[in-house]
């Protein structure tokens, strides 16, 4: 499998860290996340004119369809720079179940919004009781004359806020865990009986839960077959992982070289403590575990772009959501821990960044999901998985 990255997306990718190196500065993300939305509408405006919002996205939906693959480099960059934007829930997450459950002006209509920076997204999964399972469903919609009605509440949507649609799991039958009965529903947050309660996530991202008493939504609001919607789900989910897998490698390169400079700076006994052989050791294994991580990044994004075995692309995902998650943990903890007292100041990016890095081991599933996961897909002597 070739993990190379072409030309386009290099110069893509360069000219996105010119941009956020101009307009992204910690400064300037520190205002984001201290305004009233959490995020910037001019920075928006700056991916859909570059033509970020448009990756992923199929060219006859004004898009360039260029997967996960395509689009490694840019999360990359967001990564280290910490962009709080709603970039991974909508084109990330929401488009691609768009892309894949929705057909004719509907789906036409809301990817190019997507494109044009017209529109962001949120993906309502979470509840009180799912833990990392998104098959764990309890919010109900059941038929209601030409639509449906939707009752339920889910947690910590993250980017909730600053989205103009949600996209919310609901069970039309079943109960539990059961993979069968499970939809999805477009619905506008400022509906009749939406309550959304903002909070704060600790990585400065903007999040809210979310009630929904007697929504109303129409037919054409759902996204894929009524309460066959679980293949489509966890295919979409699968793909924001791999991206996710993508942005931590940004975040623990910025990682590993603010570490690295503050080493060579910060002396001690008359001498930069970089020279002391126990630091140069640990500073091995950070870059090591950086590695490691990117290497399972690419393989991830290059799985979900090609793969057709869902059992296969789920077994790859988890394997490096796993190693990510192991990566974000060794590598964030060594740096605050290198820095010294300094590393928790507010004022040095790297607190932010391990702050990310512990959000991004816990996003989409922690280790031990994943490990539960990859577990359940191992291939038995017949060539079929345990599921």
């Amino acid at each position: 499998m070739k993990f190379d990255v072409d030309d386009e997306s290099r110069l893509l990718a360069e000219s996105v860290q010119r941009l956020l190196a101009r307009d992204y500065a910690l400064d300037a993300r520190r205002r984001i996340v201290a305004s009233d939305r959490g995020a910037s509408a001019s920075v928006w405006a700056s991916f859909a004119e570059l033509g970020l919002l448009g990756l992923g996205i199929a060219p006859d939906h004004g898009g360039f369809g260029g997967g996960a693959k395509a689009t490694m480099p840019v999360m990359e960059a967001f990564g280290e720079a910490l962009v709080v934007e709603p970039y991974l829930s909508t084109v990330g997450l929401c488009a691609q179940l768009i892309e894949r459950g929705t057909s004719g002006e509907r789906k036409a209509g809301l990817l190019r919004d997507v494109v044009e920076g017209r529109l962001a997204m949120a993906l309502a999964s979470t509840e009180e009781d799912s833990r990392h399972d998104l098959a764990r469903v309890a919010t109900r919609a059941r038929r209601d004359g030409d639509g449906y009605v939707i009752d339920g509440e889910k947690r910590v949507v993250v980017h909730a806020p600053v989205a103009n649609l949600l996209l919310v799991t609901a069970r039309s039958a079943g109960h539990g865990a059961d993979t069968a009965g499970i939809g999805v529903y477009l619905v506008d947050p400022a509906a009749p009986g939406v309550t959304l309660r903002p909070c704060r996530t600790l990585d400065g991202m903007r999040a809210a839960d979310v009630a929904f008493t007697g929504v109303r939504v129409d037919a054409d609001s759902r996204v894929g077959p009524e309460g066959g919607a679980w293949p489509l789900l966890e295919e979409a989910v699968d793909h924001a992982t791999a991206l996710l897998c993508a942005e931590a490698v940004g975040a623990l390169r910025y990682a590993n070289a603010a570490t690295l400079d503050y080493l060579k700076e910060r002396r001690q006994f008359g001498v930069p403590i970089g020279s002391f052989q126990a630091l140069q050791h640990r500073m091995v294994d950070m870059t090591i575990s950086y590695e490691q991580a990117k290497s399972m990044a690419a393989l991830a994004c290059a799985t979900v772009d090609g793969e057709r075995d869902p059992a296969r692309r789920r077994r790859i995902v988890s394997a490096a959501k796993i190693r990510i998650a192991d990566a974000a943990r060794h590598v964030s903890q060594e740096s605050i821990q290198l820095h010294g007292g300094m590393g928790m100041s507010d004022e040095l990016k790297i607190s932010h960044t391990f702050r990310r890095l512990t959000i991004i081991a816990q996003q989409f599933g922690d280790a031990d999901h994943h490990l539960r996961r990859f577990a359940a897909d191992e291939p038995h002597a017949d060539g079929k998985g345990a599921r």
